[in-house]
Protein backbone atom coordinates (compact mmCIF):
# COMPACT_ATOMS: atom_id res chain seq x y z
CA UNK A 1 0.00 0.00 0.00
CA UNK A 2 1.48 3.33 -1.09
CA UNK A 3 1.70 6.17 1.39
CA UNK A 4 0.60 9.61 0.25
CA UNK A 5 3.12 12.43 0.07
CA UNK A 6 1.38 14.28 2.91
CA UNK A 7 1.49 11.19 5.13
CA UNK A 8 5.20 10.71 4.35
CA UNK A 9 5.90 14.36 5.27
CA UNK A 10 4.00 13.90 8.52
CA UNK A 11 5.97 10.72 9.36
CA UNK A 12 9.28 12.44 8.54
CA UNK A 13 8.37 15.39 10.78
CA UNK A 14 7.53 13.03 13.66
CA UNK A 15 10.72 11.04 13.12
CA UNK A 16 12.83 14.22 13.02
CA UNK A 17 11.31 15.37 16.32
CA UNK A 18 11.89 12.02 18.03
CA UNK A 19 15.38 11.48 16.59
CA UNK A 20 16.52 14.95 17.63
CA UNK A 21 15.26 14.39 21.22
CA UNK A 22 16.59 10.85 21.54
CA UNK A 23 19.80 10.30 23.51
CA UNK A 24 20.24 6.81 22.07
CA UNK A 25 18.50 5.36 19.03
CA UNK A 26 18.67 1.60 18.57
CA UNK A 27 18.21 0.15 15.09
CA UNK A 28 16.94 -3.41 15.08
CA UNK A 29 15.54 -6.15 12.88
CA UNK A 30 12.13 -7.30 14.03
CA UNK A 31 11.55 -9.99 11.35
CA UNK A 32 9.79 -12.99 12.84
CA UNK A 33 8.34 -11.20 15.86
CA UNK A 34 4.65 -11.67 16.41
CA UNK A 35 2.53 -8.57 17.02
CA UNK A 36 2.06 -9.70 20.64
CA UNK A 37 5.84 -9.72 21.15
CA UNK A 38 6.21 -6.27 19.60
CA UNK A 39 3.46 -4.97 21.89
CA UNK A 40 5.26 -6.57 24.84
CA UNK A 41 8.48 -4.70 23.97
CA UNK A 42 6.57 -1.44 23.49
CA UNK A 43 4.97 -1.91 26.92
CA UNK A 44 8.36 -2.57 28.52
CA UNK A 45 9.90 0.57 26.99
CA UNK A 46 7.02 3.02 27.49
CA UNK A 47 7.47 3.47 31.31
CA UNK A 48 11.23 3.88 30.74
CA UNK A 49 10.68 7.06 28.69
CA UNK A 50 11.41 5.22 25.44
CA UNK A 51 9.53 4.40 22.29
CA UNK A 52 9.59 1.45 19.88
CA UNK A 53 8.36 1.97 16.31
CA UNK A 54 8.61 0.57 12.83
CA UNK A 55 9.33 2.90 9.91
CA UNK A 56 10.39 2.73 6.28
CA UNK A 57 14.15 2.94 5.79
CA UNK A 58 13.86 5.73 3.20
CA UNK A 59 11.85 7.88 5.65
CA UNK A 60 14.37 7.21 8.44
CA UNK A 61 17.26 8.17 6.15
CA UNK A 62 15.47 11.34 5.02
CA UNK A 63 14.76 12.32 8.64
CA UNK A 64 18.38 11.73 9.69
CA UNK A 65 19.64 13.75 6.72
CA UNK A 66 17.31 16.68 7.43
CA UNK A 67 18.41 17.00 11.07
CA UNK A 68 22.10 16.48 10.26
CA UNK A 69 22.68 13.14 11.98
CA UNK A 70 24.87 10.43 10.45
CA UNK A 71 23.09 7.90 8.25
CA UNK A 72 23.97 4.29 9.12
CA UNK A 73 22.83 3.00 5.72
CA UNK A 74 24.39 -0.45 6.27
CA UNK A 75 22.09 -0.92 9.29
CA UNK A 76 18.99 0.27 7.46
CA UNK A 77 18.54 -2.79 5.27
CA UNK A 78 15.42 -4.92 5.41
CA UNK A 79 12.62 -4.42 7.94
CA UNK A 80 13.76 -1.86 10.49
CA UNK A 81 12.50 -0.91 13.92
CA UNK A 82 13.72 2.07 15.93
CA UNK A 83 13.90 2.24 19.69
CA UNK A 84 14.31 5.80 20.90
CA UNK A 85 15.49 6.53 24.46
CA UNK A 86 14.59 10.01 25.67
CA UNK A 87 15.72 9.80 29.32
CA UNK A 88 18.12 7.57 31.22
CA UNK A 89 19.37 5.08 28.62
CA UNK A 90 20.59 2.25 30.84
CA UNK A 91 17.24 0.66 31.68
CA UNK A 92 15.71 0.76 28.16
CA UNK A 93 18.88 -0.67 26.62
CA UNK A 94 18.97 -3.40 29.24
CA UNK A 95 15.31 -4.22 28.49
CA UNK A 96 16.03 -4.45 24.74
CA UNK A 97 19.11 -6.65 25.17
CA UNK A 98 17.19 -8.98 27.51
CA UNK A 99 14.26 -9.07 25.07
CA UNK A 100 16.63 -9.99 22.22
CA UNK A 101 18.11 -12.82 24.32
CA UNK A 102 14.66 -14.04 25.40
CA UNK A 103 13.14 -14.13 21.92
CA UNK A 104 16.16 -15.17 19.90
CA UNK A 105 14.47 -13.46 16.95
CA UNK A 106 14.79 -9.75 17.72
CA UNK A 107 18.21 -8.58 16.50
CA UNK A 108 19.94 -5.35 17.50
CA UNK A 109 21.92 -4.04 14.51
CA UNK A 110 23.39 -0.91 16.09
CA UNK A 111 22.28 2.65 16.47
CA UNK A 112 23.11 6.24 17.24
CA UNK A 113 24.55 7.64 20.45
CA UNK A 114 24.04 11.36 20.06
CA UNK A 115 25.73 12.11 16.73
CA UNK A 116 27.85 8.95 16.68
CA UNK A 117 27.05 5.63 14.99
CA UNK A 118 27.53 2.67 17.34
CA UNK A 119 27.38 -1.06 16.71
CA UNK A 120 25.43 -3.79 18.53
CA UNK A 121 28.35 -4.60 20.84
CA UNK A 122 28.55 -1.00 22.06
CA UNK A 123 24.82 -1.09 22.79
CA UNK A 124 25.33 -4.24 24.88
CA UNK A 125 28.12 -2.48 26.79
CA UNK A 126 25.91 0.58 27.38
CA UNK A 127 23.17 -1.70 28.72
CA UNK A 128 25.52 -2.94 31.46
CA UNK A 129 26.32 0.53 32.77
CA UNK A 130 24.63 1.61 36.00
CA UNK A 131 21.64 3.92 35.77
CA UNK A 132 21.76 7.67 36.29
CA UNK A 133 20.46 7.46 39.86
CA UNK A 134 23.17 4.94 40.81
CA UNK A 135 25.92 7.11 39.31
CA UNK A 136 24.57 10.16 41.16
CA UNK A 137 24.54 8.22 44.45
CA UNK A 138 28.10 7.00 43.88
CA UNK A 139 29.27 10.53 43.09
CA UNK A 140 27.61 11.93 46.21
CA UNK A 141 29.20 9.20 48.34
CA UNK A 142 32.58 9.99 46.78
CA UNK A 143 32.16 13.68 47.62
CA UNK A 144 30.96 13.01 51.17
CA UNK A 145 33.76 10.59 52.05
CA UNK A 146 36.63 13.16 52.22
CA UNK A 147 34.41 15.60 54.10
CA UNK A 148 33.43 13.06 56.74
CA UNK A 149 37.10 12.06 57.05
CA UNK A 150 38.05 15.70 57.62
CA UNK A 151 35.34 16.11 60.27
CA UNK A 152 36.59 12.93 61.98
CA UNK A 153 40.15 14.28 61.94
CA UNK A 154 39.04 17.57 63.53
CA UNK A 155 37.04 15.63 66.13
CA UNK A 156 40.09 13.55 67.05
CA UNK A 157 42.30 16.66 67.36
CA UNK A 158 39.75 18.37 69.63
CA UNK A 159 39.31 15.21 71.71
CA UNK A 160 43.09 14.94 72.13
CA UNK A 161 43.27 18.60 73.18
CA UNK A 162 40.50 18.06 75.74
CA UNK A 163 42.28 14.98 77.17
CA UNK A 164 45.52 16.99 77.44
CA UNK A 165 43.75 19.90 79.17
CA UNK A 166 41.96 17.48 81.52
CA UNK A 167 45.27 15.74 82.38
CA UNK A 168 46.92 19.11 82.97
CA UNK A 169 44.04 20.18 85.23
CA UNK A 170 44.41 16.94 87.23
CA UNK A 171 48.15 17.57 87.61
CA UNK A 172 47.45 21.11 88.83
CA UNK A 173 44.85 19.73 91.27
CA UNK A 174 47.33 17.18 92.68
CA UNK A 175 50.02 19.86 93.04
CA UNK A 176 47.66 22.14 95.05
CA UNK A 177 46.55 19.27 97.32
Amino acid sequence: MAISKEKKEQIVAELKDMLSRSKVTVISDYRGLRPVQMAELRNKLRPLNSRFLVAKNTLILRSLEEIGLPKPEDMLLGPTALSLCFGDVSQPLKAMVEFAKATGIFTIKGGLLGERVIDAQEIRVLSTLPGLEVVQAQTLAGLQSPMSGFVSLLDNVLRGLLYALDAHAEQLGEAVA
